[in-house]
């Protein structure tokens, strides 16, 4: 399950299932998708409950099939359109597919203690097919070949120093430390929020 606070110009998204280390399911990707979708925020915070963001998929939802569901796609797709600034607020470890709605962030802030992995190549999975891409986009080819296919799992300071995030902080100050970058959106118009993100991705504003 997931919470959905959206008031400030800020929507918060959590991930809401502890007792699972917040592993995906397809119910799950479709609310993402569409609290995003709906959300006529100017910031989105993506973070999770408990000491790990996301173990990745369900594992019983993986051998119903949930690997190749669109739902998938859907919910980082819809990460990626949102016009204002998303921010990923790793509370743990990411792992697996949820990366993907990680990639589709803007900015990626973590907790010293994350570590990052995705065992596709170990479990025989194929990723989703906008990861990879967005993966080399910010660590390069051949660092999203060392998790890719070498199956590497690697510490915050490392990802930190690849470029998978961009910050380190403490876990009781996460939040606050997102609400501090989201501070110049939230005040913005969100017309010209969007213009200064569609130039930075390198669209025409």
């Amino acid at each position: 399950m997931i919470r959905v606070e959206d008031r400030g110009g800020c929507c918060t998204i959590t991930l809401a299932r502890p007792e699972k280390a917040n592993a995906l399911t397809e119910p799950m990707l479709h609310d993402i998708a569409a609290a995003v979708t709906q959300s006529t925020a100017r910031v989105l915070i993506l973070t999770g409950e408990g000491k790990v963001f996301s173990a990745g998929a369900d594992l019983d939802g993986m051998k119903a099939g949930l690997g190749l569901s669109p739902a998938w796609e859907a919910a980082s797709g819809a990460i990626a359109a949102f016009p204002g600034l998303s921010i990923a607020a790793l509370n743990g470890t990411l792992a697996g597919g949820a990366m993907g709605a990680a990639l589709a962030c803007d900015i990626r802030i973590a907790v010293p203690a994350a570590t990052f992995f995705y065992p596709v190549m170990r479990l025989g999975y194929r990723p989703q097919p906008s990861d990879p891409a967005r993966l080399a986009a910010l660590i390069g080819p051949s660092r999203a070949k060392m998790i890719l296919l070498a199956g590497q799992r690697i510490n915050a300071e490392t990802a930190l120093a690849w470029g998978l995030i961009d910050r380190i902080c403490d876990a009781h100050a996460l939040i606050d430390t997102a609400m501090s970058l989201a501070e110049h959106a939230l005040s913005a118009d969100p017309g010209h929020v969007a213009a200064l993100k569609r130039m930075t991705n390198g669209d025409t504003p």
